[in-house]
């Protein structure tokens, strides 16, 4: 191999050995995850940061947290593959002071410190809020589903038994069809065959007595849905074909795209979240007014009422379900209100006066119509009852701000998409095609803290830089 460059022999024994610090760059990033937690305070975070006095002593959480934090950050959640990197890679060498622990440790120290990991995960956010990161109070709120441990065919529906019930009997009804049919074939090749599918139909009745058994946990469940794999996983509908897993909710700040607030649910709907990651936004940011953008499948009047009490200004469409406009007709949009007065305009002129208040799940509405209607020209295009009623809820006036608010801006809806899509499509990528590793809505959670430090240590890193963020943490 002359002529080219030249390895040092690796039997060569050498006198002065090089220090361990020597491998690592000044502007490595690892140098910033180990300031960073040896600047916090764990004890006041719920970690167990004293050893007992009898047996072998633990290892300080600051070690597994760093471990942690540089496996999340490179790719390696797998305890399993964290271990063996603490054996050979130099930059975890250097971080854990050459300190391997084993899978087990490693993967039992996720699982039984979830609510600490999580509190770490808000410290960091607390770290980004001192560095003036967050000064337009403005995020973007937005769900994902990710998949879950948890195939498929291990979970159950109501609608999901019924079809797998009855391709069993279809299959049953087949196979004793084949069976009439090999009766009239030759003895020997009939017996053969006859056996086989005795043996098929044996085992479709096996599954069905399975399959009942189940019926019966999965009938008992709140939502009627069972996973056999997570317990706590749910069938989501998706643009696709719908997966088996959790519904992930962020709160984005829109100048950064660092991750401010985020939760897991297991309920598919993002209809009831919007003052929650709100109000999570706004402590996190510590801001005394916030500004949140979201798209229509957040609109809920209660949801959006009690973000206004709480000083949110909300930006979010409102979804088009009237039956009206489906049948051809005037809807709502088309009668305008008379704050003043307190009456509807119709599109023929005439007015809706107040006719009473009624009570309906819970909310305060307000009935409207026209004495007019029998006789109005154009009452065809309106409605196919006698007299074309508009309900108004006592707090429309918010309602009706918030859609004003998204005519006056409509860009704000493209900021939305820009600003949320970026998290969850690299979250999704670092994660890979299975997404959650662990199990249980808990286990989910503390994983998803650790996905989101990293995320958002990540863009604070390309933000700031390495150096700057390192003597940022130390002042």
């Amino acid at each position: 191999m002359s002529g080219f460059i030249q390895g040092t022999d690796r039997h060569q024994a050498t006198l002065f050995p090089e220090r361990l610090d020597d491998y690592i760059a000044e502007d490595n990033a690892v140098r910033v995850i180990d300031v960073f937690l040896d600047e916090l305070d764990l004890s006041g975070l719920g970690f167990k940061t004293h050893s007992e006095k009898t047996g072998r002593p633990a290892y300080h959480p600051t070690i597994l947290l760093k471990l942690y934090i540089y496996g999340y950050l490179n790719r390696v959640q797998s305890s399993r593959r964290l271990e063996r990197e603490a054996h050979r890679n130099v930059e975890l060498m250097w971080l854990t002071g050459r300190l391997a622990p084993d899978f087990k440790t490693i993967a039992d120290f996720r699982k039984n410190n979830g609510k600490a990991i999580r509190l770490v995960c808000r410290e960091f956010i607390m770290l980004c809020k001192k560095l003036n990161l967050f000064a337009d109070a403005f995020v973007a709120i937005d769900g994902s589903k990710f998949k879950a441990v948890n195939n498929r065919d291990q979970n159950f529906t109501k609608a999901k038994m019924q079809r797998r019930l009855q391709q069993i009997d279809e299959s049953i009804a087949r196979y004793l069809s084949q069976m009439a049919s090999a009766d009239r074939h030759e003895a020997a090749v009939a017996k053969d065959k006859t056996q086989r599918l005795e043996e098929k139909i044996t085992a479709l009745k096996t599954e069905m007595k399975r399959l009942k058994t189940l019926e019966v946990q999965m009938l008992q469940a709140p939502d009627h849905q069972l996973s056999l794999t997570d317990p706590d996983a749910r069938s989501m509908k998706t643009r696709g074909n719908g997966i088996v897993g959790y519904n992930v909710q962020t709160a984005v700040d829109a100048e950064h795209h660092l991750i401010v607030a985020h939760e897991v649910t297991n309920t598919g709907s993002d209809r009831h979240q919007l003052h929650h990651m709100a109000q999570q936004a706004k402590t996190a940011i510590g801001s005394e007014t916030l500004e949140v953008v979201a798209d229509r499948g957040y609109f809920t009047s209660e949801e959006i009422l009690a973000c206004a009490q709480a000083q949110i200004t909300t930006y979010l469409p409102k979804p088009q379900t009237s039956g009206s406009t489906k049948k051809g007709l005037f809807s709502k949009r088309d009668f305008i209100y008379h704050a003043d007065d307190d009456e509807y305009e119709c599109p023929a002129r005439e007015r809706l006066i107040w006719r009473f208040e009624t009570q309906e799940k819970g909310l305060t509405l307000h009935k409207y119509w026209s004495s007019h209607c029998p006789t109005c020209p154009i009452k065809s295009q309106c409605t196919t009852s006698e007299y074309r009623r508009v309900t108004r809820w006592e707090h429309e006036a918010v309602l009706e701000a918030a859609e004003a608010r998204l005519d006056r801006e409509p860009e704000r809806m493209r900021t939305r998409r820009q600003t949320v899509e970026h998290p969850f499509g690299t979250l999704k990528a670092w994660m890979g095609y299975t997404h959650f590793q662990t199990k249980t809505l808990k286990q989910v959670r503390t994983e998803m803290s650790l996905h989101v430090l990293a995320y958002n240590f990540k863009r604070v890193l390309s933000i700031l830089g390495v150096k700057p963020l390192f003597h940022a943490i130390q002042a």
